[in-house]
């Protein structure tokens, strides 16, 4: 699948797997808007043209020089207009069996909002549930290395769903990129297994969960670890290591909870980072902050079920979460 749409239009959203193969990039595609608007159609065509075939041919020679004969790529532009008509007509006339998106992007785009309001209700839903520091996504985690449907929304989001959620380094997608790795997500599952889903909250750090998503999960069965708080700590030293070399960075997202714990505390909690007494700061995290939060968002949003399955995590082993996934998979698969 190949999107020959400008760099930046393909960055905000794209088709998951398709490659970036701009007919025009964002500097020539200004610079042609701008003389569509300010000079002529004709001249913006004229110019447009040249740029347009210059950058197929760039294409050809690089990306598309190995391509076999059978190949049979599908092209999209913004509407399924010029820019992929472009590049398409070239590949038929080489030889290449390539097709254009009805509609591009935008077509597209319509598809995963309309299925994303529809979809997720006819799943089974097992939402795994936990206090802070359970280790929901390594159960998670664990069952998809037992071939178990697993839709990781944090993995996809790229932020583990706390104020201390940032992954290093890794940005979180935009919007409509993660309701399009959703929606990919979903295209691969069958209906008629369970599919496991951490529990969220209506947000992943600046990212927002699809609305039907979200409701399907809170009136679905649950899968609920029990962890006793000393394993937790440890589970999460490990889990966040990376604030043990960025104190500053961890200062910086500490306070933004004085407006719930206040500045005398949010000091306090600095002082045990500075000191290097993680086991204590991240127990009063959870004490004071997590664990309060969460068990008010499971009891509002994923009450008691029958079908509920409750497991007991006794060690912060690979082994461990192993044996879980599989009995997981043994008491919920076609339950």
């Amino acid at each position: 699948v190949i999107d020959v749409r400008s760099e930046a239009e393909f960055a905000e959203d794209h088709i998951p797997g398709a490659i970036n193969c701009p007919v025009l990039d964002d500097d020539e595609r200004a610079r042609i808007g701008t003389m569509y608007k300010q000079v002529s159609s004709f001249d913006a065509k004229k110019a447009g043209a040249v740029l347009v075939s210059r950058n197929i041919a760039l294409h050809l020679e690089n990306t598309f020089a190995q391509r076999p004969r059978t190949w049979r790529p599908l092209v999209y532009c913004w509407r399924g207009g010029s820019r992929s008509g472009a590049l398409a007509h070239v590949m038929r006339q080489i030889g290449w069996r390539a097709g254009q998106l009805d509609g591009g992007y935008k077509a597209y785009r319509r598809a995963v909002i309309a299925d994303l309001g529809a979809q997720p209700q006819h799943y089974d839903w097992r939402v795994v549930c936990g206090l802070t520091g359970s280790g929901k996504s390594r159960l998670l985690r664990a069952l998809a290395q037992h071939s178990a449907q697993v839709l990781d929304l944090e993995a996809l989001a790229a932020h583990r769903g706390s104020v201390l959620g940032d992954l290093p380094g890794e940005p979180q997608p935009s919007q409509k990129m993660l309701e399009s790795l959703v929606w990919a997500e979903l295209h691969k599952f069958d209906r008629a297994k369970p599919v496991f889903v951490e529990a969220e909250s209506k947000k992943i750090g600046n990212l927002r969960v699809p609305e039907a998503l979200i409701a399907a999960m809170w009136s679905s069965a649950c899968v609920r670890l029990e962890v006793p708080t000393a394993l937790r700590v440890t589970m999460l030293r490990h889990e966040y290591r990376h604030f043990v070399d960025d104190i500053a960075t961890l200062g910086i997202q500490l306070d933004c909870l004085n407006a719930l714990h206040g500045q005398e505390r949010i000091v306090e909690w600095k002082a045990l980072a500075a000191a290097g007494d993680w086991d204590a700061l991240v127990r009063e995290l959870l004490e004071a902050h997590y664990d309060p939060a969460y068990t008010r968002a499971t009891l509002k949003h994923f009450p008691p079920h029958a079908n509920d399955v409750r497991l007991a995590i006794e060690a912060d082993s690979d082994d461990e979460f192993d044996r879980l996934a599989a009995y997981c998979i043994e008491n919920i698969q076609g339950a």
